[in-house]
């Protein structure tokens, strides 16, 4: 049966949505819409699809056109010339492996399925994250029909994502104004400067200062290269920027500021990337510092706050902050801006130094970096900071006795 449904767009003019629903046994065997500028259109097309599905074999060779969600988001993932950046990877993957709208038909998928989907992301992740998802989804959506004749309705996920809005489900990411103290840097940079010395692990006395002074997302600092390095004109060439629409093939030149070139050069030229290391290791190797460290609701993301803040608190302008920063408007720049006082926060601060010594390759005989000193604010905020966990002392082995091993005679 059709049905017919006006719907005023903002423009002031009327849109005909023209939907053929068929059930067979309770349950939805077949649907379709399309949207017509004319009701008599709309009409035509209701009368013509229907007469086509009256034949017993149509409703059975239209189900071949009509894969479940599953199989359209495997397609799209393996026909897309474009490359995919690794979140759009994951997210894809998560929605056609975990979540039961994968196993619907694409006829059979409605606004509603949408919402449902929204609040099931919904019990775990934060709104803006539900929004990522329904975006990367809609990304499908929105060729499916034009590219493979798949009746999967780019308007159903319009509806769908709007309502989510509206309850809620999604939204834009909470802003944070979190900076992190000189005090809790001195504890975090002591405590891996220890373990530096102890065992082989990645030079976060150096990564951390640089996300500071650099201003850029751990990303972006695992992923620089030294072909890209433009040591005359202080500058590097960020590629696959992080951007609203698109971030593949988005490669943009930003300025380094000297104290961030000066780690950059202590680094050995070993890899084609000056950082050869990976997010999840830079990510994994801060979170659990600060845990050990009982330093709370500290991210790695907001050392990238701390340095754009510095920029403003050193008297520059927007433009040239953005030319370090790589942001191209005021709206996304103002986010990461939280000043809390004027002049240079880390003037004479002497992790600096150790940040900017010479690091050896792994091949070469390791080298030693310089002991700092902590000062009295950093040794208070030391005793102060208590581990969350305690190590747990395991019990020892019961003593072995000595002795002729006893015989064990076989079961008769």
């Amino acid at each position: 049966m059709g049905t017919i449904v006006p719907r005023k767009r903002k423009n002031g003019t009327t849109a005909y949505h023209a939907q053929v629903l068929i059930k067979r046994d309770g349950r939805i065997a077949y649907r379709e819409t399309r949207t017509f500028e004319r009701k008599a259109a709309a009409s035509a097309w209701i009368d013509k699809t229907e007469e086509a599905l009256l034949n017993p074999r149509a409703l059975d060779e239209v189900r071949q056109d009509d894969p479940p969600l599953r199989s359209v988001i495997e397609r799209y993932m393996a026909e897309s010339k474009k490359a995919m950046g690794r979140t759009k990877k994951q997210v894809l993957n998560t929605l056609k492996d975990e979540h039961e709208i994968a196993d619907m038909l694409c006829s059979a998928i409605s606004s509603a399925d949408i919402t449902s989907l929204a609040t099931d992301l919904g019990r775990t992740r934060q709104p803006a994250t539900v929004a990522n998802y329904l975006s990367h989804l809609g990304a499908v959506f929105a060729i499916a029909r034009a590219a493979w004749r798949y009746p999967l309705d780019p308007a159903v996920m319009k509806d769908g994502h709007l309502v989510a809005q509206k309850l809620g489900l999604t939204g834009k990411g909470k802003e944070r104004d979190r900076r992190p103290t000189l005090a809790e840097l001195n504890i975090i940079l002591t405590h891996y400067q220890a373990r530096e010395r102890e065992v082989e692990m990645l030079p976060m006395t150096k990564i951390v200062p640089f996300a500071i002074f650099s201003t850029r997302r751990q990303e972006e600092i695992v992923s620089i290269r030294w072909p890209d390095l433009d040591e005359e004109h202080n500058r590097v060439l960020i590629r696959d920027m992080k951007n609203p629409t698109e971030k593949v093939g988005n490669n943009v030149w930003v300025d380094i500021p000297p104290e961030a070139m000066k780690i950059i050069k202590s680094m050995p030229r070993v890899e084609d990337r000056i950082f050869p290391y990976t997010t999840d290791a830079v990510s994994a190797s801060f979170t659990r510092a600060c845990q050990f460290l009982g330093i709370e609701d500290l991210h790695f993301h907001d050392l990238r706050h701390d340095g754009i803040s510095r920029l403003f608190e050193l008297g520059n302008n927007i433009p040239h902050v953005a030319t370090v920063s790589g942001h191209r408007s005021w709206q996304s720049l103002k986010r990461y801006t939280h000043i809390r006082q004027s002049g240079d926060k880390y003037k004479d601060w002497p992790w600096l130094g150790v940040a900017t010594a010479p690091l050896a390759p792994k091949d070469s005989k390791p080298y030693t970096l310089p002991k700092f000193k902590p000062t009295k604010v950093a040794v208070a905020a030391t005793a102060e900071a208590k581990p969350r966990t305690k190590a747990t002392k395991v019990p020892a082995d019961p003593p072995r006795k000595r002795g002729r091993p006893r015989k064990v005679r076989p079961p008769t």
